[in-house]
């Protein structure tokens, strides 16, 4: 069995004319509802083998938080340009290289890439994934490669809006 969780990175600052976007920072507001995430995801996980983000500033640092909440060592990070600059389809190409010593995997990303790519899997489609959200797929395979077509369940999808009632913004 593999598991990933899709995460899509925390809200960020808008963009600014003096900095590209892949400078955008986290606001204090993303930060607050993804610790609302870490809560759930601590009542729903026991670990994460590897953490593959986006290298811009906001998925990166999002991706850090949640390291940091699930006692993965940040250095161990694993950065691809591909889930920036990409597709569902390179976020797909990003697993073909993972070893089969890998059991639980999260990618944190952007839309609408990593919801289209939630999308392959979903029953009913979403139009979106909102910041800090996750999806967890669930695979019945032994090996990366054969993920899109192996029997999958979808064991959540959480937002911070529908976890609101447990910490007040």
């Amino acid at each position: 069995m593999k598991t990933i969780y899709l995460v899509r990175h925390a809200k960020a600052a808008l963009g600014n004319p003096n900095n590209s976007d892949m400078e955008r920072p986290l606001l204090e507001k993303g930060l607050k509802r993804t610790k609302r995430i870490i809560d759930f995801l601590h009542s729903k996980m026991t670990s994460v083998d590897l953490i593959i983000s986006s290298p811009a500033i906001r998925a990166l640092e999002t991706a850090k938080v949640l390291a940091y909440a699930l006692n993965y060592p940040i250095e161990e990070i694993k950065q691809e340009r591909a889930i920036y600059f990409g597709d569902a389809d390179k976020i797909g190409d990003q697993f073909y290289d993972i070893s089969p010593s890998i059991n639980y995997l999260m990618v944190v990303g952007h839309n609408p890439a990593i919801t289209n790519f939630a999308n392959m899997f979903l029953t009913q489609p979403i139009d979106y994934l909102p910041t800090s959200g996750v999806v967890c797929i669930e695979l019945d395979t032994d090996s990366w490669d054969h993920i899109l077509t192996a029997k999958h369940t979808i064991k959540f999808l959480v937002t911070p809006k529908m976890l609101k009632n447990h910490i007040e913004e």
